[in-house]
């Protein structure tokens, strides 16, 4: 039950949809009731089976009161017209009766519509929003393909369940409540049989689609990594093709294909046996009522008469579609429950990331950034960084330098708060970044990472991402300053060119261009620049290391830097190794020391 309740918190907010959903279906039962009814007795007075009725009642609010003035409604109509024109008549209420119950029917299925795309678009904002405020260390143990499974196929399959638990709970037992009540009307012995037998169907069904939730989650979860491979596939192309691995991806493709054929096989098998045995079982009710009830007729001992009969086999042939009708519903909530675990388990994921709710707001950088005893680790017992302190005054530029995974990211990470330090502080101008507002921290910082993060959009786009007021104007400037307007100008629209997806349609350098125009564009107070001119060549890389040159003099500063002729202007450089600060100093300073950093820069001399 917790699953449905968790189902239903998407439905929810749309109580009004839901609400006039069911009155739209209530009185699409009601006319297609009538539909029913109304046929019997017309035809028994029409064919003189039954007497006329002359005379009306006293009103209540009973169903034999309404059964006697429909019957002496109709009795005037043939008394008056003849038997002709009551026929005309009647032909045509039906006519009527039934447009508007179909009329209602497709007014309901228009709530369902809405109620339909407002759940699967609620579901996948909050899964979207919750995955762009989890953590960086979530995404190491998560697959990408899985997690765009998530967003299509079990979101979709949330979607479907939340309309069957609607339909389950609404629509289908009404039809079935109002129809059983004619049925008890006319027969009550004939409806107690009925009422026996059928929960015994039910069961015998429910018994199918006990592990379907089971099966439905494996399956999803095997499609997430089917999809794993395919994005690793089309990422690693060239590698896959320059290494001739082809067939080994294909093979392992193949392999996993093949478990989720199965899985799919075997969780089709129970769902589709669903409908011809629930149909199957349908009609040994049916005819068992048949058997029942025709020898209750023929007996004549009971006060069923053949008309009633007819209409009472009439009235229990409607209750089949929403019998089925629930039944499916069912199959769908259970494939829909396995979904929502494995939507929940994202939703649900902490987020060690906690923002103050009324984090301080930070105007402007004043003063300095001061790393105290800062340690971190990313769970394993071995640190990440240990013990860094060294203070960033505004307007200096610190840069670090070492051999890979000496922890020099790690340092921009924690100060952009991707992560918290497990020990130290990190203080921006004497306040732990920690009680900041995040947001607001994060505007004041400008970012180039090593590797350049650009999206399938225009070159525009890329430039003034997290500043969408920027004008044309801005934009131009900050590309002409990271020496990447040229380049744009030869692109065939320009800066309205799309640049295809990680800006696939340009080289590495010209990648790297556009993204130190993004960081310039947002004229931030600290820059932060991980390996910002790895990818350029020595001709562009000395164009953008005067471009910063000039732009750093009012700035504050944290390089990163492999090429270490890039940092030898930096107020102070920092060498780590195993996560450690093991010399600081000036360019010249760490010369004359003759240690670490001036084997380093022997070795790129070289």
């Amino acid at each position: 039950m917790n699953t449905y309740r968790q189902i239903a918190q998407y439905i929810k907010p749309y109580k009004g949809l839901v609400a006039a959903n069911v009155i739209l279906n209530l009185l699409a039962i009601v006319f297609s009731v009538l539909s029913l009814t109304m046929m019997v007795p017309f035809l028994q007075m029409l064919f003189g089976t039954q007497p006329i009725t002359t005379n009306l009642p006293a009103f209540n609010w009973s169903l034999m009161w309404f059964k006697a003035a429909f019957d002496y409604k109709m009795g005037q109509l043939i008394a008056a017209g003849g038997q002709n024109t009551a026929l005309f008549w009647v032909c045509v209420i039906i006519i009527v009766v039934f447009l508007l119950k179909n009329l209602f029917l497709y007014l309901a299925s228009l709530k369902m519509a809405n109620l339909h795309c407002s759940v699967l678009r609620d579901v996948r904002q909050k899964l979207f929003e919750k995955v762009l405020r989890l953590p960086l260390s979530y995404f190491t143990n998560e697959r990408k393909g899985d997690l765009i499974t998530r967003f299509t196929n079990d979101v979709q399959e949330i979607q479907i369940g939340a309309m069957s638990l609607v339909e389950a709970a609404t629509r289908d037992p009404i039809a079935i409540i109002a129809n059983l009540s004619l049925m008890l009307f006319i027969s009550p012995s004939l409806t107690g049989f009925v009422l026996v037998i059928l929960p015994l169907t039910g069961l015998i069904i429910g018994r199918i689609g006990k592990n379907l939730r089971k099966r439905s989650e494996q399956a999803q979860n095997q499609l997430g990594f089917l999809l794993s491979i395919v994005e690793e596939a089309l990422s690693g192309l060239r590698i896959i093709k320059g290494f001739g691995a082809s067939e080994a991806q294909t093979n392992r493709y193949s392999e996993q294909n093949q478990l989720q054929y199965k899985l799919l096989r075997k969780i089709l098998k129970r769902r589709n046996l669903a409908s011809p045995l629930t149909e199957f079982l349908s009609i040994c009710v049916v005819a068992l009522t048949l058997y029942v009830g025709g020898r209750m007729v023929l007996s004549g001992n009971s006060s069923l008469s053949a008309e009633q009969f007819i209409l009472f086999v009439v009235i229990f042939s409607q209750i089949l579609p929403p019998a089925k009708g629930l039944i499916s519903a069912y199959y769908q909530l259970q494939k829909g429950a396995a979904s929502l675990q494995r939507i929940q388990a994202v939703i649900k994921a902490p987020e060690p990331i906690v923002e103050q709710q009324k984090g301080i707001v930070l105007p402007a950088f004043t003063r300095e950034i001061s790393f105290n005893n800062v340690s971190f680790s990313y769970g394993s017992n071995q640190p990440a960084v240990k013990n860094i302190n060294f203070t960033l005054k505004k307007g200096q530029t610190i840069a670090i330098v070492g051999e890979s995974g000496a922890g020099k990211t790690t340092i921009i990470d924690l100060l952009m708060r991707f992560y918290d330090v497990t020990e130290g502080q990190i203080l921006i101008d004497g306040i732990d970044l920690r009680e900041l507002s995040l947001p607001e921290w994060r505007q004041l910082t400008g970012m180039v990472s090593q590797e350049p993060v650009l999206f399938n959009d225009t070159v525009h786009f890329n430039i003034s991402l997290g500043n969408s007021k920027a004008t044309r104007s801005e934009v131009i400037e900050a590309a002409k300053i990271a020496h990447a307007h040229e380049f744009i100008k030869q692109l065939p629209n320009n800066y309205d060119t799309t640049i295809g997806e990680r800006g696939g349609k340009l080289s590495g350098g010209e990648k790297q261009r556009l993204t130190i125009a993004r960081a310039l564009l947002r004229n931030p107070s600290i820059l932060l620049l991980d390996e910002a001119t790895s990818a350029l060549d020595a001709q562009n890389e000395r164009l953008i290391q005067a471009a910063l040159q000039n732009l750093l003099n009012d700035r504050t500063a944290l390089v990163i830097a492999h090429r270490l002729a890039t940092v030898q202007h930096a107020h102070l450089i920092l060498v780590m190794e195993h996560g450690q600060i093991i010399e600081r100093g000036t360019h010249a300073e760490l010369l004359a020391l003759n240690g670490q950093y001036a084997k380093m820069v022997r070795l790129q001399m070289l």
